[in-house]
Parts: structure tokens; sequence; C-alpha cells
């Protein structure tokens, strides 16, 4: 199949501290008042934790960092081992992980909003979405991986298989250090997430015909994934599902967009 499936090219997961200007602000204040402990998340609501205060650093799961400086609104920041960097990169689009009041991140693509988060979290939005297709048992396509969310909810469903397609190195990137985005290499995922980097216009022509159960198709709006909205693009997703001889809906293959 084209592209290069994750689990050939090793994408390390990121385990340090993930900062917003509210966390920093609340880590710094917690010093400036005198405490020795400062009690939060710095995983985006995953978990809680806590960190140990000292005079000029701050030490969280045994390593040392120092006090953040001034940070902006709307931006995550790693440590990328001299200091807090914002979670976004450049290469002809800017592309950065955003938080959000839910805890669980959105990305944006040149400051559009790739996933909604006015109603509800992102993940929420793709539970009820990945709820259409009733993934438990089945073979699910998933042709725009993003941060991983429609793959996340197919992996808490009982999906007997992913296959999850990304073509932008960059929105892969940020999923090593989104912690809302599945790990295929994790033991929850227990080698049902296949995940590769390509694009699926192209990769999906490999694709056995009726090989999967269910589509999940969500794709960025049309000015920046045309060929996703092409007759020839759906043509190839009519082939793929696997068309049971059965009068019960239940039974059939589902899509959901």
């Amino acid at each position: 199949m084209a592209g290069h499936s994750l689990h050939e090219r090793l994408m390390p997961r990121y385990t340090g501290p993930l900062l917003t200007r509210a966390t920093a602000t609340a880590l710094i204040a917690a010093h400036d008042r005198g405490d020795d402990r400062w009690t939060g998340s710095l995983d985006l609501g995953r978990s809680q934790g806590e960190a140990r205060l000292d005079a000029d650093s701050w030490d969280w799961v045994g390593v040392a960092y120092p006090y953040p400086g001034k940070l902006k609104d709307r931006t995550l920041y790693w440590w990328d081992g001299d200091d807090f960097e914002p979670v976004s990169r450049y290469a002809g689009s800017l592309i950065k992980l955003v938080p959000t009041e839910w805890g669980v991140p959105t990305f944006e693509i040149d400051g559009i909003k790739m996933l909604p988060t006015s109603r509800e979290s992102p993940l929420d939005d793709a539970k009820r979405k990945v709820a259409l297709v009733e993934p438990r048992g089945k073979t699910v396509l998933d042709t725009c991986g993003g941060l991983g969310y429609f793959a996340a909810c197919c992996l808490e469903a009982g999906a007997a298989r992913i296959v999850s397609f990304e073509k932008n190195a960059d929105v892969l990137w940020l999923r090593t250090l989104n912690p809302w985005s599945p790990d295929p290499d994790s033991a929850d995922a227990g080698g049902r997430l296949q995940l590769t980097h390509a694009d699926v216009s192209q990769a999906i022509a490999q694709i056995p015909t009726a090989s999967v159960d269910a589509l999940l198709h969500d794709p960025p709006r049309f000015g920046i994934a045309g060929e996703l909205y092409s007759q020839a693009f759906y043509d190839q997703l009519a082939r793929v599902p696997l068309h049971r001889q059965s009068q019960q809906a239940d039974q059939r293959p589902r899509c959901a967009r």
C-alpha cells in the first residue's frame, strides 16, 4: 500500500508537560505565594499530578524545568529540551495544536479550525459520529486520520481493526504530542490501529474491494482537500465496503461523515 506505516517509521510519543497560558499562570502563582507544591494537569486533563516548586525551577515526574516566560493564549507549549515552544510547525502552512475549554485540543491549518469545538469537545463530536457506524467487531476505514479521534472512539467501541490514513506529516507530529491522540503501539490499541502516512485519495486504489465493514470520511473543507470530494474518489469509497446480502439494515456497511 502506498505510504509509510508508522509501525515501520517510529515516531516517539512525547511524555513531558504541556503548558497553556492558564496552567503556566497557576504554576507561577503558586510559586509566588511561597507554595512548595502545585497540583494540576499538564496533559490536557487526562490526569492530575503534583509539581515540586523550587526557587528557580519546578520538578515534574523527576525532571526539572525552568519557569516559563509569557505564554500566548490559544497556544499549547511543549518542552523541546531547551525551552517551552509552541506546538506548531510551518512548512508552507502553519499547523498548530490548539487548546479548548473541553481539555481535548483541536488543530488549525493557517488559522482554519479543523474540528468543531463550540458545543462539545472534538472527542465527543467524534464519538457521536463513530456511533453511527456501530464499529464493534468491524474493520473500519478512517480516510482522514487527523488527530486520531475517530480511531480512538473506534478502539473504545471495540472495533476489530481501524485502517487510518493521514497525508500531512506535521499533523502526525501533532499526534505524538497530543495525549488524547491514540497510540497505535499502545496496549489499549492491541495492534488494531493501522495508521499510514499517505494521501488516501491515491492509496485507496490499493485497498482491496469489499475489505472493510464501515467508512468514516470527514475531510477538510473543499478548498484544502478538493480531491476528497471528487466523483473518482467517491467511486473508490463505494468499492471498498463489504456488501452483505442481507435485508437487515443493521448488517449493511455503514458510512458516516
